[in-house]
């Protein structure tokens, strides 16, 4: 964001040219969603972006980052007007007739080459003819050659003790945001928002190749978790959405936004459009559902589990009659040769070989009786065991 004092009618006049050139239902497939879905419905809105070759990018750059006078807006070497710092200390002109340069000379405010504020080296390099990340506008910026260099491909951090300082104040050290203390890059405040959408977007934008990246670069592997959600490191993530928050989207990115989706890649950056969406997605919490009002009535066990072992001998069993009584053994009644039991709440009939029957819809606290009948045959063949000791158990359910 570049910070400014802004009278009402500015801001009016941001909501009305910035926010209100959003595409008529560009984001309606988006509508309702959170988390890891809202971020893959975002994804499939935007891809497939018109490409353009990396030298385009020297003609792009005169609408999508220069100031109000002309000049380049350089995120590495410009301070925005009006801030307590003042003014930048030096200023570009675009073109090859101007200060645009190939090479990088050893000194600052020289001129300006083209910074992939998400290194090239993190996504392996790819084929630059072919690859959409390469030149993808939203992630490439104009940048003094010589603080570009000494980026590098450092990730973006936090710095209390700089080695080196540029001259707008951006910063190279080891990293004080907690988590990490690698050497970083950190960008002057005013940047910080926009750098942190910018990478929100990358994250969205190649949600089905970020996953891979992870292993390309030691320095891209500091940042990001080999997933393509969240996608980043948390410590990382944490700094990306305090950036965001104390950042806030600028009439500079929409103006940017706009002019990328108009005149060039025909998507945008659901981040500078929609701030919101990045606690949507990287900070949603599911909000807490109310507990039940009341506990359950009669927590008991309703039902018994029986057991046995098959019975032996020449003559095998086809199954078993086990019946059951809640008065006594004796209220049970021994089953007569040729008549076949129909399995109810207190009889049930069991093949041979299964050696087991549950009871249920019982009366919680009451005890039960059971006895077990060996038969052979069916219906009118039907032969019981009904001699010799029968078996017989108890068994109680839960008060």
């Amino acid at each position: 964001m570049i910070k400014r004092i802004e009278t009402l009618v500015l801001g009016i006049l941001f909501t009305v040219t910035g926010f209100g050139q959003i595409p008529a239902g560009y984001y309606d497939a988006a509508a309702g969603l959170h988390g890891a879905q809202l971020k893959t419905a975002l994804h499939r809105i935007i891809r497939g972006h018109t490409r353009y070759s990396y030298d385009h990018l020297w003609t792009s750059f005169v609408t999508t980052d220069d100031k109000p006078n002309g000049t380049v807006w350089d995120i590495y070497s410009d301070i925005p007007d009006a801030t307590p710092n003042g003014s930048p200390p030096y200023v570009y002109t675009f073109g090859p007739t101007g200060n645009q340069c190939a090479t990088t000379p050893g000194y600052e405010n020289s001129c300006y080459n083209r910074e992939h504020s998400f290194p090239k080296s993190w996504f392996n390099g790819q084929d630059i003819s072919t690859d959409t990340m390469y030149t993808d506008k939203f992630h490439l910026y104009p940048a003094d050659s010589y603080v570009n260099s000494r980026r590098n491909n450092y990730p973006y951090g936090q710095v209390t003790n700089p080695t080196w300082t540029s001259q707008n104040g951006s910063k190279l050290g080891p990293c004080s945001y907690p988590g990490y203390t690698g050497i970083v890059f950190e960008p002057r405040n005013e940047f910080k928002g926009d750098l942190a959408r910018t990478y929100f977007y990358m994250a969205t934008r190649y949600e089905s190749r970020i996953a891979s990246w992870q292993a390309d670069d030691p320095y891209g592997d500091a940042i990001m978790n080999g997933t393509s959600f969240p996608c980043f490191e948390p410590w990382f993530l944490n700094m990306l959405l305090a950036w965001n928050a104390a950042d806030l989207v600028s009439v500079k990115e929409t103006e940017r936004n706009n002019d990328i989706y108009t005149n060039y890649q025909h998507n945008r950056n659901p981040f500078i459009d929609h701030p919101e969406y990045v606690n949507d997605i990287w900070a949603y919490a599911p909000a807490a559902l109310p507990e039940p009002t009341n506990e359950p009535a009669d927590f008991s066990s309703h039902m018994l589990h029986l057991q046995w072992q098959d019975a032996t001998g020449g003559v095998l069993p086809d199954g078993y009659l086990i019946r059951m009584s809640s008065v006594s053994f004796a209220a049970i009644q021994s089953p007569v040769d040729g008549v076949s039991i129909t399995n109810s709440t207190a009889d049930k009939n069991v093949l041979y070989g299964i050696k087991e029957a549950w009871f249920t819809n019982l009366t919680s606290g009451t005890t039960y009786y059971f006895k077990l009948y060996p038969f052979t045959g069916t219906g009118a063949d039907i032969n019981y065991k009904i001699d010799g000791t029968i078996p017989q158990l108890t068994q109680s359910t839960t008060p």
